[in-house]
C-alpha cells in the first residue's frame, strides 16, 4: 500500500538553494563535471547546467575548456546578489563549507 505522505527522512525545504549547492561542489572540485554535482547534489544535469549558465553569467564563476572537460575557477570576490547580504564575499559561504569539509576529513 503506497501512502502520499512525504518522507520523513527527506526535507521539504533547506536553507541553501541548489544555487548555493552548485557553487559550493564546484569549490571542492573546479574539474567536476555536470554528471557528478548533478548525483551529489541530487538534481538533474540539465538544473546543473542552467545554474552553472547562471553563476557564469552572475560573474560568480568563469570555465575554461581543457580538452574534453571544463575547468571552473570562482570569483569569490564577488558579492552576493540579496540587499541584506550584498556587503559580504560568496567566499564566506565557501570558506564555511571549506572548513566543515576540513573537520569532516580529519
Amino acid at each position: 500500500m503506497s501512502s502520499d505522505l512525504p518522507d520523513p527522512a527527506t526535507p521539504r525545504w533547506t536553507f541553501l538553494t541548489h544555487h548555493a549547492r552548485v557553487l559550493l561542489e564546484i569549490a571542492r572540485d573546479p574539474e567536476a563535471r555536470v554528471r557528478e554535482v548533478a548525483v551529489s547534489i541530487g538534481i538533474t544535469e540539465r538544473t546543473v547546467q542552467t545554474i552553472i549558465k547562471d553563476l557564469h553569467d552572475a560573474g560568480f564563476l568563469s570555465r575554461e575548456r581543457i580538452g574534453r572537460r571544463n575547468h571552473y575557477k570562482l570569483n569569490t570576490d564577488q558579492h552576493f546578489r540579496y540587499p541584506t547580504e550584498a556587503d559580504l564575499p560568496v567566499r564566506r559561504l565557501i570558506d564555511m563549507f571549506s572548513e566543515r569539509d576540513l573537520h569532516a576529513s580529519s
